[in-house]
């Protein structure tokens, strides 16, 4: 028989047709669904000591009427409620908008229970709910739930509190005894039920604790079980390159290699090797050297006999990435071509017969490396710069013109730790985190925008020595809504302060492409000194000349766009400076001046940005596969995390999982994802 939680919700006394269709909305159709519907916070209703809350908590307090209530109208039927209550040895004034009619249910001397926002400042608390006289309330903890339609919390408790008592022995246990003991965890059916009825702080704590641990388990099991599977059927192509002509291409470099540097080429050398396709991800700050080591593992792949590609989001990179790699690779009798939507014609016929004949070894290009009429003679290794850019979809249509090449993903973004272990848990990961030595550390200043004329004069001195500099907005074009400058108003004002002696370009995302591209070529060739811009400069340029970087309301970005941003300069020999023309109203917009100014590594950095965003905003909105947990959070239970992904990897890897009934709630949860492709598990 299955399990009775798997029913519909509907067996639940008092779920009729029409509540049924609204937990439906709410993703809850079975019994299970709704007892794992956990609330998404918990109102506390502990009397608190005024000296221990902090400004702007919610908090619940218990005092004596010390002033005739005050009733004050305002607006269309608006109306302010005001009165001072003595708290222990503390007079407040408590406020109650739009409910006029306690104006005379409140009396001088009355003791009531106030619960509402704090605001330490002003001694005020202004007030959601209001009870006469000392409260005795069953739990100091309630439970809010995010409903939808005509359900209210208070009807959500009740089929809980039904569910729980019908079905609640019902709940089967997720981990094995021996590691709710050692990790000191609450049982399932405990966890699940204090999460919704918390006896205490300390009770919902240690089920909270519970409750994360077994979704990240999930999650990571999920990741490594994708990894085991991924590695045993897909097999790879041993790419046994020659390691003297290797050696002696390293030794031909210009500069020598960081530690970092040879770590990571080890690290890709093995898995070029290796029967076992490489899936792995590079990531090094910005100017760490990854095209170097990009260019030894083609190289590697070459001489072995096989074809590389290196696929980049625009056309302006994939042009700097093939000058690059000529002036590294052509030495040595590698054939390179460059192969973007520029490439038409007769031009284009060739390159694509000599790419499928081999007589190119590599080929450098944009989206048009996946379009059907390229072919390859013998494809070994797809590397993809900046591969967030890309969708999976044509990441994995470049992957699939080769029989089975080694791939490798490299991103100048970096990723804090805590995400990569969890957003790329199937890949395996490399970092490159020391720059090149005799690299200028680029300054950096947060100047309020009353300073602009410093920063201009600031701006003329490096234009004066030849240099270029780059002006970053917010915006392309006025706003009424927000008061921050734009592209387009910035560079009129710039052309008119040094169009006399200086060319000011305009570069913003609704340009066409090729009017961008041209744009950015000419700023590449000097023939554009200023360079205003949206960020769409943010990957990947390189014009070793430009030693300004700008930025316009600079509080509007996060750090890590922000270290992008930066990282546009300091690429030459000549000292390189970020000017943040910032006047932030937040305490965060402060801090992140404050860390700009402080530190050139991004690592640091975007581990400081995941602590002030989370991870839901850093890579966007569409959260590039970040994994949406009910109640685990990755940068606060990053711990958690941790410890389920080794306990993940030894699972995966060992018979009791697959074979003992303790792990078969977890086996099936993990069948239940998809990630087994319908492997037998019992």
């Amino acid at each position: 028989m299955n399990n009775p939680l798997d029913q519909s919700v509907s067996v639940i006394k008092g779920i009729g047709e029409e509540t049924e269709h609204n937990l439906q909305l709410m993703g809850i159709y079975t019994v299970r669904d709704l007892l794992e519907f956990f609330p998404y916070r918990y109102d506390d209703f502990r009397l608190r000591n005024l000296e221990e809350v902090q400004h702007d908590e919610r908090i619940t307090v218990e005092g004596r009427v010390h002033s005739e209530p005050s009733l004050v109208y305002y607006g269309r039927k608006k109306s302010r409620l005001t009165m001072k209550v003595l708290v222990g040895k503390t007079l407040i004034t408590a406020v109650f908008f739009n409910q006029p009619y306690l104006k005379n249910k409140i009396n001088m001397q009355d003791i009531i229970t106030l619960t509402g926002k704090w605001d330490q400042y002003r001694l005020t608390i202004t007030v959601q709910e209001m009870k006469l006289g000392s409260v005795q309330r069953t739990a100091d903890f309630e439970p809010v739930y995010a409903v939808k339609e005509k359900l209210t919390v208070k009807q959500l408790r009740k089929y809980i509190h039904s569910a729980f008592s019908t079905f609640g022995d019902y709940i089967e246990e997720s981990l094995p005894e021996d590691i709710r003991t050692s990790y000191k965890l609450y049982s399932r059916k405990r966890a699940m039920h204090s999460m919704h009825f918390p006896q205490s702080e300390k009770d919902l704590k240690q089920a909270r604790r519970a409750i994360v641990y077994e979704e990240f388990l999930l999650f990571q099991l999920k990741m490594q079980a994708l990894r085991k599977f991924e590695r045993e059927h897909s097999h790879g192509i041993e790419i046994n390159y020659d390691l003297e002509k290797l050696k002696q291409f390293i030794a031909s470099l210009p500069f020598p290699l960081t530690e970092a540097q040879k770590r990571v080429v080890n690290e890709i050398c093995g898995d070029l090797k290796s029967p076992v396709r490489m899936n792995r991800l590079l990531q090094g700050d910005v100017g760490s050297g990854k095209t170097v080591v990009a260019a030894m593992a083609l190289f590697a792949a070459i001489t072995a006999g096989y074809q590389g590609a290196l696929m980049v989001p625009t056309e302006i990179l994939a042009e700097q990435h093939a000058d690059s790699l000529h002036q590294l690779l052509e030495p040595h009798g590698i054939r390179i071509s460059l192969l973007t939507s520029s490439v038409k014609g007769k031009k284009r016929k060739l390159l694509l017969e000599q790419l499928q004949a081999g007589e190119i070894d590599l080929v450098i290009g944009t989206h048009a490396l996946i379009q059907n009429d390229v072919n390859f003679h013998k494809l070994g290794l797809v590397i993809t710069d900046e591969q967030h850019r890309f969708g999976v979809e044509q990441r994995r249509i470049l992957r699939e013109k080769g029989e089975a090449p080694d791939v490798l993903f490299m991103t100048a973004t970096p990723i804090p730790r805590t995400l990569a272990i969890t957003v790329f848990g199937e890949m395996d990961v490399s970092i490159i985190d020391e720059l090149p030595a005799g690299r200028k550390t680029i300054e950096t200043y947060w100047v309020k925008h009353d300073m602009l004329d410093r920063v201009l004069r600031f701006i003329e001195k490096e234009l004066q020595k030849g240099r270029q500099a780059y002006v970053i907005c917010p915006l392309i074009e006025e706003s009424d809504k927000l008061d921050v400058q734009n592209a387009i108003d910035v560079h009129a004002m710039l052309a008119q302060h040094f169009g006399s002696h200086y060319h000011v370009g305009l570069m913003h995302g609704r340009l066409p492409a090729e009017e961008k591209d041209s744009v950015m070529k000419a700023f590449a060739q000097n023939e554009v000194q200023l360079l205003v811009s949206t960020t769409v400069v943010e990957v990947g340029v390189n014009v070793p000349n430009a030693t300004m970087m700008v930025i316009y309301d600079a509080e509007r970005f996060g750090l890590s766009q922000l270290h992008q941003l930066r990282g546009r300069v300091g690429r030459g020999n000549d000292q390189s400076y970020c000017i943040l023309l910032a006047d932030p109203k937040t305490e965060i917009g402060k801090e992140r001046m404050k860390i700009m100014t402080e530190t050139n590594d991004g690592f640091v950095l975007s581990e400081k940005d995941l602590e002030l965003r989370g991870p839901g905003d850093f890579f966007g909105r569409k959260q590039s596969g970040v994994p949406e947990f009910k109640v685990a959070d990755m940068v606060h239970d990053y711990r958690a995390l941790e410890t389920a992904r080794s306990d993940a990897q030894t699972f995966i890897q060992s018979e009791r999982f697959w074979n003992d009934a303790e792990f078969k709630f977890l086996r099936t949860r993990l069948q239940q994802s998809g990630v087994l492709q319908g492997e037998k598990l019992d």
